[in-house]
Parts: C-alpha cells; sequence; structure tokens
C-alpha cells in the first residue's frame, strides 16, 4: 500500500527543495531522492509533519542529536552555513532548540564564528561539541566534524536508551509486586488480624511476624511518609556537597561488578571522546582537558586531570593513565602512540568498551528478572503460608 511523504532534500548547488512522494516504504523514497541526485534531510509521512509542526515534538537531547544530524547532511552537501542555520532553526524539532538556532544565526550574520556563537548556548552545545566546531572551523572539515558530531551523540542516544529498555521490565516488575504486597500488609492483613483477635489462641511466628509487619505499615502510613520525604530531602541536600558526591563516586568503583562497568562506560566515553577530538585535529592535551569531562566518575575524571598535568612534564599518555584506565585500554592507548594512530585507538577503544557494557547490561538484565520473581514469589509465598498457618492453628473448640 502506498502512503504519502513529505521530504526535504538538499541539490548538489547546496539549494533546499521539499515535496511530495507516494511510495510503499520512506526507504523507496530516499533511493527515489538519491537517484535524482538529491540529497535526504528528513523523509516523514505527510500527516506525521502536519502534527509535528505544531510545537515542542522532542526532547532536548534528542532534538540537538537531530538537529546534528541535519546540519552534517547539509554542510555535507555544500549548503552554506547561514541557510544551514535558517532551515534547522527553522524545522527545529524543539522549540527552545529552534530558539537558540536562530539566536546562533544571528551571532553568526554579525561577524562571529560558528563556534564562538555556539558556545553562548550551553544548555544545547556543550564544550565538547564547541571544541570540535572550532577544530573544523579551523581546519576547514566542518562537514566531517558535523558527521562525528552526529555519529558519536547518535551512538550515545542508543546506548542509554539500551539501558533504559533493559532496566524498564524489572522496575516495573518491582513497582507492581510492592504495590501489592502494601496492599496485603496494609489493607487485607488487617482485616485477617481483627478475625484472629475475636476467637483468640496462640498464633505461629510467621503469623506474627506477619502481623508485626502489617501493623507497622498499616499504623504508622504517615510516618513512614515523613520519613521518606526526610530521607529523600536528606539525600539530594548530601548530593549537592562536593565532598559527599565525590566519595560516593569513589564507592562506587570499588563496589563488586558494578565498579567494573562504571570504570568501563567512563572509558568508553572518555575515549570516544578524545578520538573525535584528535581526528578533528585538536592538540592532544587540550583534547584530553576536554574529553575528561565526558567520564562519569569524578574519581576517574581527578586522575584525568592528574595525567594531563604529567603530560605536560613530557610523560607519554598511555603511562600517564596507569591506574585510570584499565590495562587493555593503556596498551591499545601505547600502541596508537607508537604508531601515530591514537585518534583511530582512541575509537577502536571506545568500541570495545561499549560493547562490554551492552553485553554485561544485557547478562544482568537476564539474572534479575528471574530474581525478582523469586524474590517477589518467596514474599507473596511467606504471606499465603503464615495466613494458611494461622487458620490451621485456630482451636476448634473456640467456635
Amino acid at each position: 500500500m502506498s502512503v504519502q511523504y513529505r521530504y526535504r532534500a538538499a541539490t548538489a548547488e547546496g539549494r533546499v527543495v521539499e515535496g511530495v512522494m507516494q511510495a510503499p516504504s520512506r526507504q523507496t523514497v530516499v533511493d527515489g531522492l538519491r537517484r535524482q541526485q538529491l540529497f535526504p534531510v528528513a523523509v516523514d509521512e505527510a500527516v506525521v509533519v502536519n502534527v509535528a509542526k505544531s510545537g515542542k515534538r522532542l526532547g532536548r537531547g534528542a532534538a540537538v542529536t537531530l538537529w546534528t544530524r541535519n546540519a552534517a547532511t547539509l554542510i555535507s552537501a555544500g549548503v552554506p552555513v547561514d541557510r544551514m542555520l535558517a532551515f534547522t532553526a527553522q524545522h527545529a524539532a524543539h522549540e527552545g532548540l529552534a530558539e537558540a538556532v536562530k539566536q546562533v544565526r544571528r551571532s553568526v550574520q554579525a561577524g562571529s564564528g560558528l563556534a564562538d556563537a555556539l558556545a553562548k548556548e550551553p544548555r544545547y552545545f556543550d564544550s565538547l561539541f564547541v571544541a570540535m566546531v572550532a577544530a573544523g572551523e579551523s581546519s576547514g572539515a566542518l562537514d566531517v566534524v558535523f558527521e562525528q558530531l552526529s555519529r558519536q551523540l547518535e551512538e550515545s542516544a542508543e546506548l542509554t536508551s539500551q539501558v533504559r529498555s533493559a532496566l524498564l521490565y524489572p522496575a516495573l516488575m518491582a513497582v507492581v509486586a510492592c504495590v501489592g504486597i502494601g496492599v496485603l500488609l496494609g489493607f487485607v492483613i488487617p482485616r485477617f488480624a481483627a478475625v484472629l483477635s475475636d476467637i483468640g489462641g496462640t498464633l505461629p511466628l510467621s503469623a506474627r511476624l506477619l502481623l508485626g509487619a502489617s501493623a507497622v505499615i498499616s499504623g504508622g502510613w504517615w510516618l513512614w511518609l515523613i520519613l521518606i520525604a526526610g530521607a529523600v530531602y536528606a539525600a539530594r541536600s548530601a548530593w549537592e556537597r562536593p565532598d559527599i558526591r565525590r566519595r560516593v563516586h569513589a564507592a562506587r568503583l570499588s563496589w563488586p561488578y558494578l565498579g567494573d562497568l562504571e570504570l568501563k562506560y567512563s572509558t568508553a566515553r572518555f575515549a570516544r571522546t578524545l578520538g573525535l577530538l584528535l581526528k578533528s585535529a585538536v592538540p592532544a592535551l587540550p583534547a584530553i582537558k576536554i574529553a575528561r569531562s565526558s567520564a562519569s566518575n569524578i574519581i576517574v575524571q581527578e586522575n584525568i586531570d592528574r595525567a594531563a598535568a604529567a603530560l605536560t612534564e613530557g610523560s607519554a599518555l598511555a603511562s600517564a593513565l596507569t591506574g585510570v584506565l584499565p590495562p587493555l585500554a593503556l596498551q591499545m592507548l601505547a600502541v596508537g602512540e607508537e604508531s601515530g594512530r591514537l585518534d583511530e585507538l582512541c575509537l577502536r577503544i571506545a568500541d570495545t568498551y561499549d560493547g562490554e557494557v551492552r553485553r554485561a547490561m544485557r547478562t544482568a538484565v537476564t539474572l534479575i528478572e528471574p530474581a525478582l520473581i523469586l524474590t517477589f514469589g518467596a514474599l507473596v509465598g511467606f504471606v499465603a503460608l503464615a495466613m494458611l498457618q494461622a487458620i490451621y492453628g485456630i482451636d476448634i473448640k473456640t467456635f
């Protein structure tokens, strides 16, 4: 069945064209545009595009990723920067981003460089983004830089999406099980306890434990709410203190399994950012100082700062990062320095550890699901067993 698609594409001369095409799939439209020597920028079902024109459609991160991909496509097609900014601002998928891009265009028209204009909008374009664009402007490879940026943002978004998807089902299962047990302890068990108190007799230990837990939850629920709210407030206040946050980050690295996973995740982000900066012709020392912010752990960031200081004294990068990154990453960095392919090896390190993080997450989710089922099944089974023991333990002579 054919569907009507609305497309935006760029010609080889840099002119942007729009139109509508009837086709059975989006890929068919893309292939047809390429046969016409057009570079597809966006291809969507016509009804979706019309609905999407009303205000904000995507989150900030997703909108910046889409904007970067569209900018890379237009610049690669030879579209001037001013026209690229005008087009992407008009079709941005986020109201705030659209206004930010318009402001960037005004700064560029006033004579500012693209990187300097982007730096004035830190809410949407971080220091890494600005540094790579500045390197692209100075080297005349702005199209390559935007392509690299779009790939990095897409890969980061894909990894984040995979982690969230992997944790969604266990989290949902935990919430449902907790609500079910809370209903049992808060509403069902108190009524059951009233019946048992009227009958009298000695209850088994399991039933007494169950009734005690029910009394704690149902009798002082408002106190629990106050305690939970106070704990949340105290945790947020403590997290704002740099010393507390640093201790937590240091402790996380020492946790079994999770600490190793966090180190690999930080290594992947740092190595990918460093590789992209080096590939964009940013010198090694500024690249390291910029890339350190991409590491998610404060302790790793501090160690990278010390490595950067050692690098200024003439130390090799691999030896300066000894004890900071995993051994495999250090070995690959050493090979990259010796062979002059440091940027390539950094990206290979990132791919390696990204793959390990994904595999570890899949394995963890595979183990978490049956563990949650067994745990909550055991809790529900205990509740049922305690109730049955209490019923069967009732002395028939009391009736």
